[in-house]
């Protein structure tokens, strides 16, 4: 009983952590392969990569969800929890997951360390500063911002018009109040008044270039491709061009560099990167993957949101990108959700209700189907709550089944790795099925047929609608020679559709496209549906309102 009802915060605090070095050299590292952050923590050098270069990669396992409910699906703790399993059955086994951002973790989401006894530590550290990469994007994104107006100020040589400029700044909390700002008052000594803005840092493309190079040589062209701006005459403005790209790339010299931690029993992690998933690609980085591929004989790593977004890109993007060939996939479900989906309120939850749980598993049925799009063996992992009805469990396990459909249920929130067994089971029957992994669609389908494609066949939409500014952006992209890049879809996790508000497995629906904006640096077309924001706001409790730190140094609030 103590494990189900001590917090996430108590059991983090209570571990007894390893020595990095341990750690590290689990996995085959040398003191030369990584620097120390502390204790706990550490860097990898570039070095490794190079030495790794030719050796062969291990089984590359991603752990994805159904649409995210209020109610929670716990996708970052059975990701860690698989691979906890894995490692206690004597597997060689490394985690790959995103950097959390500073706006979930004060704002109303939380932490991204997972959860209970399947949880990355130190939790404090990573859930807060860690090794400050989140701050070294901000800097190198607001240096750009910062030469930008100084190039409008000092004479403006490339004609660059203030009206058209689209880099906004960028701040790592959610602060709804800089959205949209006014800048540059005062006076001529002050800089040229426009407008301006601030997005979340892990909306920044910095930080989606930074998940998508494969060097540092890589990342500073990706940086230097960067749009910024338009011209009078609308000609494209680079990074390069207001001579940007060096100061940036060297503000991020460290925070390349993979970060190595561990788990509640002791796993490899590696924590590497942050991009949100509804408005870019949202994964870990493309360097962090594919070091532990090289490091391990099983990676298991997430992607951001449902499989229609974090699933979808982790294919079509990030894979066609890092030459990724995923081996198998598990899609996160719970019965909570599920009957959230099946149109039961958040505060009935508790009540067992079969009817909507039926309702629910449609949608399931929707991402399951999704993933044999892509050719990768799927397993459905039930993540148990403790609400959870015999026969709901039974439900859905039977529902499964019925559909030769691969499923196990999770326990690792409350039982850690042993709880992930029966999972790990699962996922080595989906392993001797070969994947025959194919994105969705090929680099030279034109722009407007590869959105199609995305929102009918894995969204489920009836038609696409693009608005006529749209339209004008996707020609504008073809004739720039853009059009072989894969698109990133900007659209609401909570649904299916473009509209939050629509639960479940929704049919006869339209996704309207209403802008198109190229991520040149990044390498995708990114098309925005819907009203989704690069701002987040703070709810009317923020989680920063509980926090704290004692005067031994104990931290508390935190979650």
């Amino acid at each position: 009983m103590e494990k189900t009802i001590r917090s996430d915060l108590e059991i983090a605090q209570q571990t007894i952590l390893r020595p990095i070095s341990e750690i590290a050299e689990h996995i085959g590292l040398n003191d030369a392969d990584y620097d120390t952050y502390g204790k706990y923590k550490a860097k990898l050098t570039d070095g490794l990569v190079k030495r790794l270069a030719t050796k062969a990669d291990g089984k590359l396992i991603l752990v994805t969800a159904i649409n995210p409910t209020a109610a929670g699906e716990g996708k970052s703790t059975v990701t860690v929890g698989l691979g906890q399993a894995l490692h206690r059955l004597n597997h060689k086994t490394m985690i790959c997951l995103r950097e959390p951002s500073l706006g979930p973790t004060m704002g109303l989401k939380g932490g991204a360390c997972g959860g209970g006894y399947s949880q990355v530590l130190p939790m404090e550290e990573i859930n807060l500063h860690f090794t400050g990469d989140m701050h070294a994007i901000t800097s190198a994104h607001n240096t750009i911002s910062a030469l930008l107006d100084n190039h409008l100020h000092q004479g403006n040589d490339l004609r660059i018009d203030p009206r058209r400029i689209t880099w906004k700044r960028v701040l790592d909390l959610n602060d709804r109040a800089l959205r949209q700002i006014t800048i540059g008052l005062g006076g001529p000594a002050h800089g040229v008044p426009r407008q301006d803005g601030f997005d979340i840092t892990v909306a920044s493309e910095i930080m989606a270039v930074l998940c998508l190079a494969d060097s540092i040589t890589d990342l500073e062209k990706r940086i230097s491709r960067i749009v910024v701006a338009y011209s009078y005459d609308q000609q494209p403005v680079t990074v390069k061009d207001i001579k940007a790209s060096g100061a940036a790339t060297l503000l991020l010299k460290e925070a390349f560099r993979p970060n190595l931690v561990q788990t509640v029993e002791g796993t490899p992690a590696l924590i590497h990167g942050g991009p949100f998933a509804n408005i870019a690609h949202g994964c870990n980085s493309l360097i962090a993957t594919r070091t532990a591929l090289k490091l391990s004989d099983y990676v298991v790593t997430e992607a951001g949101f449902g499989a229609d977004l974090g699933a979808e890109k982790f294919f079509n993007i990030k894979s066609r990108i890092g030459h990724l060939h995923p081996d198998a996939v598990v899609v996160v479900a719970t019965v909570r959700a599920l009957k959230m989906h099946g149109g039961v309120a958040k505060d009935q939850l508790a009540e067992e209700n079969l009817a909507a749980l039926v309702e629910g598993l449609a949608l399931l049925e929707k991402h399951v189907e999704t993933m044999d799009l892509f050719g990768v063996p799927a397993v459905v992992a039930l993540n148990r709550f403790a609400t959870d009805t015999d026969t709901e469990r039974e439900t859905v396990l039977e529902w499964c089944r019925e559909r030769n459909i691969r499923v196990a249920e999770s326990e690792v929130f409350s039982q850690g790795g042993a709880g992930g067994e029966a999972l790990a089971e699962q996922v080595f029957e989906a392993l001797e099925e070969e994947s025959q992994f194919t994105p969705l669609y090929p680099a030279e389908l034109p722009l407007t047929q590869k959105i199609e494609r995305i929102a009918k066949r894995v969204y489920g939409a009836a038609d696409v609608h693009f608005e006529e500014k749209a339209l004008r952006e996707l020609e504008r992209c073809t004739e720039q020679g853009l059009g072989h890049l894969p698109i990133c879809m900007a659209k609401t996790p909570f649904s299916l559709t473009d509209d939050p508000s629509k639960y479940g497995r929704v049919e006869g629906f339209t996704i309207t496209v209403r802008e198109i904006k190229p991520s040149i640096g990044a390498g995708f077309i990114v098309a925005l549906t819907g009203n989704v924001l690069t701002m987040p706001g703070l709810p009317k409790i923020p989680a920063a309102n509980k926090m704290g730190i004692s005067e031994d140094g104990t931290i508390y609030g935190l979650s």
